[in-house]
């Protein structure tokens, strides 16, 4: 198989042109008021503390590209770290995400008020700033809830060729007008000007250009690469954001000298830095037409910043309802627009209080907190995932890989992991926005977790779906239909009838928002006899029978409007074993299973997982899987009658309510 092969994962591929303009639009909206809080702290270091950024940031990109592509799932961090550890993991790695986004929707609509400023001051200032910031964050909800479409990305790539040529020009003016590295050397004085503690804050503060990587990420399962694409996107778009950073942190400093340890950059135009720098310029009418056509194209970036951030939190959120990492009713989906509209509008009030104070320091303090807590998580899962899935198929893997304990440990993903912990340890210690209210939205994200999953008797560390159906639902009550459904198969008479009425509880309608449809993963398991290793080579017969058994689940699952069937085989000693642990890894909500022959359960019965009398009636398989599956079991046998044989099972029985897990 040619590993470079194009990866078509939709009917309609996002192309890597369309990743980059997610990594580099965010990464460049945030260098327009990042700058600023950078050169406040780090004075004539920050073009330093820029290029060890960009160092970090090309770490943490092959991290969250290796994650992407090995699970091509909505969700970004998230993701990775459900595979490596567990849900709670997960949900701690998500919920870091969800702060970081709404807080990017604060600092970007107090951004672009600022930037608002240079064409009359009082709209950069006063409540005439605050009725314009919760009116970009309001016009960000609506927009969000109505739904963004491709055209969307579209308008943002564009956007990106005329920042990076923009960028480009300031970059080069200033190079031949005011760029001095001499100046800027003499300007620093390590451990005085800058202070130790303000370089490392500001050198953290560095990080909130990294959320392309995780808005990049949540949109793999939507992207048509190569892998030589992906490779590409993680050298040239890295080199690209390096030369902008430091070029741009250069400049301005040369622009804007440090005088007795401060500067303009970080002083009067701390809050509109790139405005500083093209007015530094001093070319007469030049110098004043490019200081509104940056604050004209800062505003449509900070602007479009703030729409992707909304739909970062959105699906962000979804991810995590759909995972019941947060109540349902958070994650309900509108009934027309088939968005999560009650997380837009709590993630735009959110917002709106942190943007009240329009304190851009002390939102990227807290912002830094929830990024680098992902960034440990997302490194810290690669890593991991090296050694639970070795030979899971890598379309991109991370370099400077080592033999670690019969694994391949990447050493960029090691490093990143290192540098994020310490960076967290260090804003913790430096900023109190991070610690109090980083660690408290850390508390009660871990409160509500857990309130739930125990409310709910879902196991705090397992993985559960539901489907994106159950968020459409207009109540709480229990589901009769599932959004993902296992289903074995052993060849046998009752495949079609299980099959049909897994199809009957996950079918439904099919709609143009809900393209995703409920999931049936139908398996086969190959039970070996301890006399061969579970690697053995299978009989032929065999192979053909699994064949041709989940081809036929597949065409008559997908009978069944709004349903994808999944195939797989896995090797086990026992069947019943590998149903449940098959079921506990996929996450699915139910499995639909057909008791051994000559049972006198008659179909159609729902039952759960304590045994007793159920013993008497069933066969091993049956009976192991009603003890230990941690979801609902729904039973298919056939009729003990044989003047009912003519009767499906599915027809016989009348399904009851579900139980919950284990409860019997």
């Amino acid at each position: 198989m040619d590993r470079d092969a194009p990866r078509v994962v939709t009917g309609r591929g996002l192309s890597n042109r369309a990743l980059f303009a997610v990594v580099y639009t965010t990464a460049i909206s945030s260098l327009y008021f990042a700058l600023g809080v950078v050169a406040h702290r780090g004075l004539g270091l920050t073009p330093v503390i820029f290029a060890l950024g960009a160092l970090f940031f090309a770490l943490t990109a092959m991290t969250y590209v290796e994650g992407a592509a090995l699970h091509p799932e909505p969700g970004g961090s998230t993701v990775f770290s459900r595979y490596a550890f567990n849900e709670l993991v997960s949900f701690l790695s998500g919920w870091a995400v969800v702060l970081d986004y709404v807080i990017l929707i604060a600092v970007t609509a107090v951004a672009a008020t600022n930037y608002l400023g240079t064409f009359w001051g009082p709209l950069g200032r006063g409540p005439v700033q605050v009725i314009l910031a919760l009116g970009i964050i309001a016009a960000a909800a609506g927009a969000n809830v109505a739904g963004l479409s491709v055209r969307f990305l579209e308008a943002r790539a564009a956007l990106a060729v005329v920042d990076l040529a923009l960028q480009a020009l300031l970059i080069i003016l200033g190079i031949f007008l005011v760029l001095d590295p001499a100046a800027i050397a003499r300007s620093v004085e390590l451990g005085s000007m800058p202070r130790w503690g303000d370089a490392v804050f500001a050198l953290t503060v560095a990080t909130v250009a990294f959320a392309g990587l995780e808005a990049a990420a949540s949109l793999s399962s939507e992207v048509r690469v190569r892998r030589r694409d992906l490779r590409r996107l993680v050298g040239g778009g890295t080199a690209v954001i390096a030369v902008v950073y430091v070029g741009i942190a250069a400049v301005g400093i040369s622009a804007l000298p440090v005088r007795g340890g401060m500067t303009a950059l970080g002083g009067l135009y701390e809050d509109r830095p790139f405005v500083g720098v093209a007015a530094s310029l001093k070319q007469g009418t030049l110098g004043d037409v490019l200081r509104y056509v940056v604050a004209a194209v800062a505003v449509v970036t900070l602007v479009g910043a703030a729409n992707s951030a909304m739909l970062g939190v959105s699906r962000v959120a979804l991810s995590l309802a759909k995972h019941r990492q947060i109540p349902r009713a958070l994650g309900r989906l509108h009934p027309r627009r088939g968005t999560p509209w009650i997380v837009i509008v709590l993630g735009s009030l959110f917002a709106a209080g942190l943007a009240v104070p329009t304190d851009v320091e002390f939102l990227v303090g807290i912002y830094a907190f929830g990024a680098l807590l992902a960034f440990t998580i997302a490194h810290a899962s690669i890593v991991v995932l090296r050694f639970r899935e070795p030979d899971r198929p890598r379309p991109y893997e991370a370099p400077a890989a080592v033999r670690i304990g019969g694994a391949r440990v990447p050493l960029t993903a090691l490093l990143g992991g290192v540098l994020s912990l310490l960076g967290l340890g260090s804003l913790v210690a430096y900023h109190s926005g991070a610690r109090y209210v980083g660690a408290g939205w850390v508390l009660g994200g871990l409160v509500l977790y857990t309130a739930y999953r125990t409310a709910q008797r879902t196991p705090l560390f397992e993985r559960v779906a539901v489907s994106e159906r159950a968020l459409r639902a207009a109540a709480e009550g229990p589901e009769h239909e599932f959004g993902s459904i296992l289903v074995p198969v052993f060849g046998s008479e009752l495949d079609v009838d299980i099959v049909q009425t897994a199809g009957r509880l996950a079918g439904d309608e099919r709609d143009e928002v809900d393209s995703e449809g409920a999931m049936i993963e139908a398996l086969w398991v190959f039970e070996v006899p301890m006399a061969l290793a579970l690697d053995a080579r299978l009989p032929d017969p065999q192979l053909r029978r699994a064949r041709e058994a989940l081809a036929q689940a597949k065409a008559v699952g997908e009978e069944y409007e709004g349903v994808q069937v999944s195939t797989a085989t896995v090797r086990a000693r026992k069947a019943g074993q590998a149903i449940v642990e098959e079921a506990r890894r996929r996450g699915v909500e139910a499995i639909v299973l057909a008791a051994e022959p000559q049972s006198r359960v008659r179909g159609g019965a729902i039952l759960g997982g304590t045994g007793g009398p159920l013993d008497d009636f069933v066969g091993d398989v049956t009976k192991y899987v009603l003890r230990k599956a941690g979801c609902r079991v729904i039973l298919t046998a056939p009729a003990a009658d044989p003047a009912a044989s003519a009767q499906t099972p599915a027809e016989e029985g009348a399904l009851t309510p579900p139980v919950a897990p284990g409860s019997g």
